[in-house]
């Protein structure tokens, strides 16, 4: 823990004290001592252990934390309500002219205003009231039950329990009076009844007082408890005796016990006897009694709700079981029928006679006796079955069969390495040829590749101003360019500045190749970087 010292530490002395510190933290140093000699949790964080500079503390202490200029004599009494001092006899001068009491004025009395005050009458002279002052605190002035005595509430208490019973009395009376009319209008008329003894039993239910009926629905008072106050709760049936079920096994990597679901769905003792264990985990109850049946229900009301048919399972219960049933009986005739045709098909081996022995183990009688080299001495040889496809079959001069080679997803001969099915065996030079040619192959299709890569060079045709094929005799004169210049020139300061125009244009249509190398040359490009530099 840091001290309230603030001198200024080297960076030895910082570590050191960080390390004492720390040492301190893990209980391998005595916790440090405040002025009073006790000691200082060393897990205080610094900004409530340092006492502010202008306390001026040489060493490390809490009472900077503590209410250090609390009253000693402060006492948190309230008034005396209702206590009386001195009862007079009659009227004292200075007391007050309605009651008689010393206490207070006439302007200040809480009695009703007599007609003729105790001062003229000097009869009925009140006590004096006990008068106390006290000098509270921030807190106390502002405390809204300080002095209340809560002894007073259980008066209300009683109050609102008597209005209850009353209340509970009242509507068992009307109850009673109701059934004893319905009882007596059908005496006559439907003597002897089912009705009437479901009255009578209504009649005998209702006389039975509520703190009688088997304590079902007491409500108690819960006590020492964080929400407190009362609740209806219903008497709890399990033997006080048994063991709570995350009591059995306090192993920590036992079965998992949920608090909020109060389950605990694995077997907490695996490993004890089963006929001394009287519980197995909530799972025992998923996977035993109805609650299969109930699963499989409920998958079947899926899967035909998937497929179209329209129910379901909460809405109509009764629907879903019944279709259930009908699905089962269906399922199992379609299954007997399958069973029956495929024994009309095949036979029913299990009713038959049994299979000779000899067929099944592949086994005989017959004496085979062979020599040291595998050849028959005596007796005669197995027979092996033979395919009914032709095999080792040499054709066309090869020396191996189609099928012995592969390559790029195709068959053929190993010896020649064809892929072509009947085709006549080369053998070696076959393979050569082969191979050259697809080298070739590979080195004619590298220089095509090559060649169309290297771009066509066209010729580029310079085309003239006005976006024909320059002839090849054009000339253009020199002096007819600067005229064409000027005019353009002309042209153009007219069209920016519309007080030269005239109103009797003149149209010309015939135009030059000059004109339009002057129109060429004065164009502005707008895609043109160099632009702003022309003149």
């Amino acid at each position: 823990m840091a001290t309230a010292s603030v001198s200024f530490k080297s960076r030895e002395d910082h570590r050191k004290q960080l390390e004492l510190e720390e040492a301190r933290k893990a209980g391998l140093a005595p916790a440090e001592l405040d002025e009073d000699g006790n000691e200082i949790n060393p897990h205080i964080p610094q900004y409530m252990s340092s006492a502010p500079w202008y306390l001026n503390a040489e060493k490390p202490s809490l009472k900077h934390q503590r209410k250090w200029k609390s009253d000693p004599n402060y006492t948190k009494a309230w008034y005396d309500r209702g206590a009386r001092l001195y009862q007079a006899n009659k009227y004292r001068k200075g007391a007050c002219q309605n009651c008689g009491a010393m206490t207070h004025d006439k302007k200040s009395c809480m009695e009703r205003p007599r007609n003729v005050g105790a001062k003229w009458t000097n009869m009925d002279i009140a006590p004096d009231e006990k008068v106390e002052s006290f000098e509270l605190d921030y807190d106390g002035k502002r405390d809204r039950w300080n002095g209340y005595d809560t002894s007073t509430y259980s008066r209300v208490i009683l109050d609102y329990e008597a209005r209850e019973e009353a209340r509970k009395k009242f509507l068992k009376e009307q109850q009673l009076k109701k059934l004893e009319e319905k009882d007596g209008e059908q005496d006559g008329e439907n003597a002897g009844s089912e009705e009437d003894e479901e009255d009578g039993l209504k009649i005998d239910e209702a006389k039975v007082d509520e703190s009688a009926q088997m304590d079902f629905a007491k409500v108690e008072k819960r006590v020492r408890t964080t929400g407190g106050g009362s609740t209806g709760t219903v008497r709890n049936l399990r033997i006080r005796e048994d063991t709570a079920k995350y009591l059995l096994n306090l192993d920590v990597n036992s079965a998992y016990y949920d608090p909020k679901t109060r389950s605990m769905r694995e077997d907490p003792l695996p490993d004890a006897d089963p006929n001394d264990k009287f519980y197995v985990g909530d799972n025992q109850n998923r996977q035993s009694g109805q609650a299969l049946e109930f699963k499989q229900l409920n998958v079947h009301a899926w899967e035909a709700f998937d497929k179209g048919q329209d129910f379901h399972m909460q809405a109509a219960p009764s629907q879903a079981e019944l279709l259930f049933k009908s699905f089962l009986v269906k399922k199992e005739k379609l299954k007997s029928e399958g069973k029956d045709k495929i024994m009309e098909k095949y036979g029913n081996a299990a009713s038959e006679e049994p299979i000779p022995r000899e067929l099944l183990l592949g086994q005989s009688e017959k004496e085979i006796e062979y020599d040291r080299t595998g050849r028959i001495i005596k007796g005669q040889d197995i027979a092996l079955p033979k395919s009914k496809y032709e095999e080792d079959v040499l054709i066309n001069n090869h020396t191996t069969v189609w099928g012995s080679w592969w390559k790029d997803h195709q068959w053929g001969y190993k010896c020649c390495k064809q892929t072509i099915k009947n085709s006549y065996c080369t053998g070696l030079a076959g393979i050569e040829a082969a191979e050259a040619s697809a080298d070739l192959m590979k080195a004619n299709m590298a220089r095509k590749e090559a060649a169309e890569e290297e771009p066509v060079r066209q010729e580029e045709k310079k085309l003239a101003t006005w976006g024909t094929d320059i002839p090849q005799d054009l000339v253009l004169d020199q002096k007819l360019l600067q005229e064409s210049l000027k005019k353009e020139a002309t042209r153009k300061k007219e069209e920016m500045d519309e007080r030269k125009r005239k109103y009797n244009v003149k149209w010309n249509d015939q135009v030059t190749a000059e004109d339009m190398e002057a129109y060429r040359m004065t164009r502005v490009r707008h895609d043109d970087p160099m632009r702003d530099f022309l003149n």
